[in-house]
């Protein structure tokens, strides 16, 4: 691992990983992603939620066994470097860094929508678009996460912690409160049924669900600030088995809590959930005469995406970091301030951000913005499990973990369905945005080693873009959903294996 001179330390330890974990992990997926998964599934959201669960929980595995096995600041972005070399990497690592630059922007906007219920739409329209006003608050509000990422790992490590915890009781308060006092149980059957779409509803939810399952991707850019990264094992698996008991709670609220007529919407017309403006917790909240469960949901809908905002800066400086050690961008990324903590990456992340996801999105609504970060990011996730089993053939995974084997394929594909099920037009979005970024840089820094190694990642990008744009969640839904999907998962499985045996081979 080539660390140079700089020095992080070593402050956090399993307490402060998994509160940050699903503390940063449970924020705006849980108030808004349960509105646009009804709209698609109705109340087989919960079904979608689980799936996701289980999706990510063979997803974070494959990152239990990289991370103790390199404990990194930003490992994510590096890994590939070791199993398939500089093109591969300089890929990876801007998909990772395209995911996290869009999701503090999300979560303060989210915020901005918190705060819309005290401005009489002056913060967000009719539409559920940001106002000039709204968007201006929101880039202020990026500006606040700088404090909490400016010193010391360990003053990150305890505040998180404190307010984290104090965030989750607030978020359990709350979801338990919709299901005791709003409870309408016909919304379970009575619409349709249980699953009136079937399951095409059931997984075409689940990308917005997978954008909420962010936690664990955060845990590795902490490895090389942990006291103990064999900790990391203890703290992915809690975070996943944690966020999705929250997830599974908000969702059964939401549905439950339906009051059709109160909010304006037609009986059982499931589609038209994604299209209640602000914040939907506050919405429907707003429309019962329970003023402290409402205080309370206001409360979550600002200070809840407002923690998970500050705790992805965090990750997503130290995916500069890492970059700016593999040779990706400038070194200045590396400088390091009197606290251990990379000072140029935080301020570059954050301003890169907010004009990233406010003035290049086409889609500048939450669910726009969430689809197109969940392309950029399972991009980057896909390439773990290839590099573990390329790394593992090669002998450079020490610390094993049984199972992985089998696993890692199966991560694989589920990442691969979660970027196909995301559909027209995140798909060609994101893939657009990670070309120009990959090409520029590749051009700027020479970087060349290895594009015979690469080739396989290209090539695996391209066909999910072909697939999504003749599939059945495309552009042109030539083939249906259920048959596309099938042809994903196994295609996909042959890009695994290519990838495996494309790895860079000792000599």
């Amino acid at each position: 691992m080539d660390r140079g001179k700089e020095s992080l330390r070593k402050e956090l330890s399993l307490l402060n990983l998994v509160i940050i974990g699903i503390s940063g992990a449970v924020g705006t997926g849980a108030l808004f992603s349960s509105a646009g998964m009804a709209s698609n599934a109705g109340p087989a959201l919960v079904i979608s939620w689980i799936l996701g669960g289980i999706f990510y929980f063979f997803i974070g595995l494959t990152y239990v066994e990289l991370s103790i096995n390199f404990p990194e600041a930003g490992g994510p972005a590096r890994y590939p470097l070791y199993s398939h070399g500089k093109v591969t990497n300089v890929i990876n690592a801007f998909s990772s860094l395209i995911w996290y630059l869009f999701v503090p922007p999300i979560e303060a906007l989210a915020v901005v929508y918190g705060l819309n219920f005290f401005t009489n739409n002056l913060l967000i329209n009719s539409q559920g678009i940001p106002t000039t006003l709204g968007g201006i608050i929101g880039v202020i509000i990026m500006l606040l996460f700088v404090p909490f990422n400016y010193y010391s790992v360990k003053f990150f490590g305890k505040s998180t912690t404190v307010i984290g915890i104090i965030k989750l009781i607030l978020y359990l308060a709350v979801g338990l409160g919709f299901i005791l006092l709003f409870t309408h149980l016909q919304n379970l059957t009575a619409y349709g049924g249980f699953a009136p779409f079937g399951f095409l509803g059931i997984f075409s939810a689940i990308p917005l669900a997978m954008f909420a399952f962010g936690g664990i991707r955060v845990l590795p850019d902490y490895a090389e600030e942990t006291k103990d990264y064999k900790t990391l094992d203890k703290a992915i698996i809690y975070t996943v088995i944690g966020q999705t008991l929250f997830y599974i709670l908000f969702s059964l609220a939401f549905v439950l809590s339906i009051d059709w007529n109160k909010i304006s919407i037609t009986p059982g017309n499931w589609a038209d959930l994604s299209n209640i403006p602000g914040n939907p917790f506050i919405s429907i909240a707003s429309t019962y005469n329970v003023s402290s469960l409402l205080i309370l949901t206001v409360i979550i809908g600002i200070i809840g995406p407002f923690v998970t905002g500050y705790i992805y800066v965090g990750g997503g400086m130290r995916v500069l970091f890492a970059m700016a050690r593999s040779k990706l961008i400038t070194e200045k990324m590396k400088e390091l301030n009197e606290y251990s903590v990379p000072f140029w990456a935080l301020i570059v992340f954050v301003v890169i951000g907010a004009l990233v996801s406010y003035l290049s999105a086409p889609i500048p609504t939450i669910y726009g913005l969430i689809e197109d970060s969940v392309v950029a990011g399972y991009i980057a996730f896909a390439a773990s499990p290839v590099s573990l089993t390329s790394l593992k053939r090669e002998g450079k995974i020490k610390e094993i973990i049984p199972g992985t084997d089998i696993i890692s394929p199966l991560a694989f594909i589920f990442a691969s369905l979660i970027i196909f099920w995301s559909g027209w037009p995140s798909v060609p979005y994101s893939v657009l945005l990670l070309t120009v970024a990959s090409v520029i840089f590749s051009v700027i820094y020479k970087i060349k080693e290895n594009i015979v190694n690469s080739l396989w990642y290209i090539g695996y990008i391209a066909f999910l873009l072909f697939m999504t744009y003749i599939g059945g969640v495309g552009a042109l839904s030539i083939i249906n959903f259920y048959f596309s999907s099938l042809i994903v998962a196994i295609i996909s499985l042959i890009f695994y294996f290519l990838g495996v045996e494309s790895r860079i081979r000792e000599r």
